[in-house]
């Protein structure tokens, strides 16, 4: 299996970047667990511990610590290990702080180029919870958008978007539906070749089914939603990056919780 790298967004400055270190190979995150990397290579995905000055580095500041999406340069030894040597600069940065990391924060996901607040229709949206995660979206330097899932669920998707608009100045407010898949052509406008867009949101808001449904594939489990209130129980863990067929990659972030919603 091969991947194009430049599709994902490698380039000659990132290229420039990487030069320091010759004996590397480039690759992007698309999974962290453990301390262990899953990144999306030339030659495929692999798995990658990190490197003896890289937790140096992070013992001094969790900020270097690698995460998804970000472009990583890789050793392989003699033994056949995979080691994460270097975290290439980000461009953009998805950050959260809570009191007691007020000085430095959390990274969530790096090198978003659109970020997108993910909230249902049903039951009505939260829009205080909007406006945390847009002050998110906005501070990591990607072009925010606010996307209302399940729009099917409801008789006028409209109406709530124009309800939604109100406390989202400036940013566009798009009705989707992954179920009919109406809505979602300036989503795929968002999912091109060298670029990515970040899906953020609580749990249950339908950020997996928009993922699949972009990728054309079932690549992150669903949760069953509760007929009562139209809730579901979040399945994705983690953060993942996903390669979408024909260039372009969408990166499934944090539930709301994990943020400070």
């Amino acid at each position: 299996m091969t991947i194009d790298l430049t599709a994902l967004g490698w380039d000659a400055d990132r290229a420039h970047d990487a030069r320091r270190r010759a004996d590397c190979r480039p690759g992007r995150v698309a999974w962290v667990e453990r301390g262990v990397c899953t990144v999306l290579g030339a030659a495929g995905p692999l798995r990658a511990t990190l490197g003896g000055a890289l937790l140096a580095t992070a013992a001094r500041d969790r900020r270097h610590l690698p995460c998804v999406g970000d472009w990583v340069l890789l050793a392989t030894w003699p033994d056949r290990q995979v080691t994460l040597e270097a975290v290439l600069p980000r461009r953009t940065t998805l950050m959260c702080r809570t009191a007691g990391e007020a000085a430095h924060g959390q990274v969530l996901a790096a090198n978003l180029t659109a970020a997108a607040v993910v909230e249902p229709v049903r039951p009505e949206p939260d829009l205080g919870r909007i406006e945390r995660l847009l002050a998110l979206a906005h501070e990591s330097g990607a072009r925010p958008l606010v996307v209302l899932t399940k729009s099917d669920l409801v008789a006028d998707s409209a109406a709530v978007a124009r309800q939604v608009a109100a406390v989202a100045p400036g940013v566009p407010v798009l009705p989707v539906s992954a179920k009919r898949g109406d809505g979602l052509d300036p989503l795929r406008a968002e999912v091109v070749p060298g670029r990515t867009l970040g899906l953020l949101g609580p749990p249950g808001a339908g950020r997996s089914s928009l993922v699949n449904t972009l990728a054309g594939a079932v690549v992150l489990p669903t949760p069953t939603i509760r007929r009562l209130d139209g809730k579901g129980r979040h399945t994705t863990a983690g953060r993942a990056l996903v390669a979408v067929p024909g260039g372009g990659a969408v990166l499934e972030a944090p539930g709301v919780r994990a943020v400070g919603g």
